[in-house]
């Protein structure tokens, strides 16, 4: 086992064995415990009590989170001509469609979002292959595939994300930034936790949220108490 570096060591040690944190003050801790040189990003992980092997239990939302993710977004667009200067004057960074269709065939993925159109899915539904494994492949469930694109790009820009419960039953995604303040991080993290507690399937039985973690990059990860997470 590797030996943990004198930071690594302060960061575990602000974290009392055995105590479950509010939300709030995990959402102070996770600064203080941040030792990187770059601004690192914040994740929060539920587990959940779901079956994800079946359809009816497969979580999956989008949220616009309140103050972002701290990041520009590279948002690309596959769309048809018409659609291309909406596309443009909603900022997106990338616009086109058989060029970059092309180009991705050839390995591009230097994006974080894809936004297309409905009668441009069978060209898309082409590269799933290679968007698939990235999670980069658009979905109408997500939003990502959509007539509305400028609108789309906007709230994507602005900090919509979406998310999924991978197969471990496990939602694992970024909510900000360390840079964020800590009211930030907790109106980020409390706007996704309420969103997953919406989205229960009425098929799952027992315990829905099992557990919630807030992590920052190469930090520990702080156990939540979810009694004092409003909805949960």
């Amino acid at each position: 086992m590797a030996k943990l570096t004198k930071k690594q060591k302060e960061a575990v040690g602000k974290i009392e064995k055995g105590k479950e944190y509010s939300l709030e003050e995990a959402s102070s801790l996770i600064k203080e415990m941040t030792f990187t040189k770059f601004d690192s990003s914040i994740d929060i992980d539920v587990r959940l009590g779901v079956d994800p092997r079946k359809a009816d239990q497969m979580v999956r939302g989008v949220v616009s989170l309140p103050h972002g993710v701290g990041k520009e977004v590279k948002v690309c667009v596959l769309c048809t001509p018409e659609k291309e200067q909406e596309a443009k004057d909603a900022g997106a960074d990338f616009v086109g469609l058989d060029d970059l269709v092309k180009k991705i065939e050839g390995g591009w993925t230097d994006m974080d979002v894809i936004i297309t159109m409905p009668s441009v899915m069978a060209k898309v539904g082409k590269l799933g292959r290679i968007l698939g494994p990235r999670g980069l492949m658009p979905n109408p469930k997500s939003g990502t595939v959509t007539m509305d694109i400028g609108k789309t790009v906007k709230e994507v820009k602005q900090g919509k994300i979406d998310f999924k419960v991978d197969k471990f039953g496990i939602i694992h995604t970024s909510i900000g930034k360390t840079s964020f303040d800590a009211d930030k991080i907790l109106d980020n993290a409390e706007e996704i936790l309420n969103t997953i507690a919406k989205l229960k399937p009425s098929s799952a039985k027992g315990t829905y949220v099992k557990s919630v973690y807030l992590s920052s990059t190469m930090s520990p990860s702080i156990p939540i108490d979810k009694n004092s997470i409003p909805g949960i």
